[in-house]
């Protein structure tokens, strides 16, 4: 595509792209003493998929304890505390800051496959409020359902094309459905990211913030 124009919103994945979701899984899982490979956190994530996907009510605190206890044999316990404090998992580095820069430029907001309460943990990390949060649990749904990016349309009275951007180190789950809406996406290779199509390839949020600051 041309290259995209100033973004008039702009929306972030938050497991993984905000916050360090690998990282956070397994000190969770070595504190409760079911330590896991770091090699197998695909299998977790894949697993929260189909569960999210089969029973799309279930909070993700459920999600995430159901798929602890089930690939890395963790006690129920343990899984569903650690599923209630992921909100509370390492941000990474240049998260705050560079969303921080970017919500002076734009709208910045979260669509999430998560609960209300992580994300009120995750703001409270964050330092700030984002100017939307638009989580699973409100919605009634998990991405990649594309009703949760309509849901995000009509709250922030924005349709849908390239003055969106989307932020993502998730193409498969993600931005495949945002490049399908008309959206800019923005893939970020984190660590643990799923390459795919993007109009834009990025090291981390800072060169986000760095690139729409050059279009002020």
């Amino acid at each position: 595509m041309a290259a995209p124009p100033r973004p008039a919103l702009l929306t972030f994945d938050v497991f993984g792209t905000v916050l360090d979701w690998r990282r956070g899984t397994l000190e969770a899982l070595a504190r409760a003493g079911t330590p896991l490979d770091a090699t197998r956190f695909d299998e977790v994530i894949d697993r929260q998929g189909r569960i999210e996907q089969a029973t799309p009510g279930t909070p993700y605190r459920e999600v995430v304890a159901r798929s602890l206890v089930e690939v890395a044999g963790a006690p129920p316990d343990a899984a569903r505390a650690i599923g209630a404090a992921a909100g509370e998992w390492p941000l990474f580095p240049d998260s705050a800051p560079a969303l921080r820069r970017l919500s002076a430029r734009a709208p910045c907001g979260a669509t999430t496959n998560s609960d209300v309460a992580h994300g009120e943990a995750v703001q409270r990390q964050l330092g700030f409020r984002l100017a939307h949060w638009w989580c699973a649990e409100a919605v009634g749904r998990y991405k990649p359902d594309p009703r949760v990016w309509e849901h995000a349309a009509r709250d922030a009275g924005l349709a849908f094309g390239p003055a969106w951007w989307h932020v993502s180190a998730y193409a498969d789950y993600d931005l495949e459905v945002a490049r399908r809406l008309g959206l800019t996406t923005v893939l970020v290779v984190r660590p643990h990211h799923r390459p795919g199509a993007a109009d834009l390839v990025v090291p981390d949020l800072a060169a986000v913030a760095d690139r729409v600051e050059r279009m002020a």
